[in-house]
């Protein structure tokens, strides 16, 4: 009795796990993004200048609802659309850990601060 108990538990599971691949593999198509994520897409650097490098991403996001592609941690991530709508950058949290955020005068974008001094300017278009 106790075997035939396990053996519908197990059944029970891989039927369930066979659900969720089909339902995986019906909704999300190849090369679509689930909610909520991003993925980056381009990247460029240009370093010819001296001491500055020039460097510009592409993000794809799939946001949910209330959300637009923004940054996180130095990230491409979904962020409030009211940070983007009022351009308070500094509310998505956009720096890593241990630097600081300002915004720029004119509100265009935001700098972060590395402890030992060195200046990362974003720029949003």
């Amino acid at each position: 009795m106790q075997i035939l108990r396990v053996a519908w538990a197990l059944a029970g599971a891989a039927v369930g796990c066979l659900v969720v691949v089909w339902v995986h593999s019906h909704f999300l198509e190849e090369g679509q993004l689930a909610a909520g994520t991003c993925e980056i897409v381009t990247l460029d650097r240009d370093s010819s200048q001296p001491r500055r490098t020039i460097a510009r991403q592409t993000a794809r996001c799939a946001c949910k609802r209330g959300q637009i592609a923004g940054t996180m941690r130095a990230r491409p991530a979904c962020v409030d659309a009211r940070i983007v709508r009022t351009r308070q950058w500094c509310d998505m949290m956009p720096c890593l850990e241990d630097e600081g955020c300002d915004l720029l005068v004119n509100r265009s974008g935001w700098t972060c601060t590395q402890p030992g001094g060195r200046v990362k300017t974003t720029t949003a278009l």
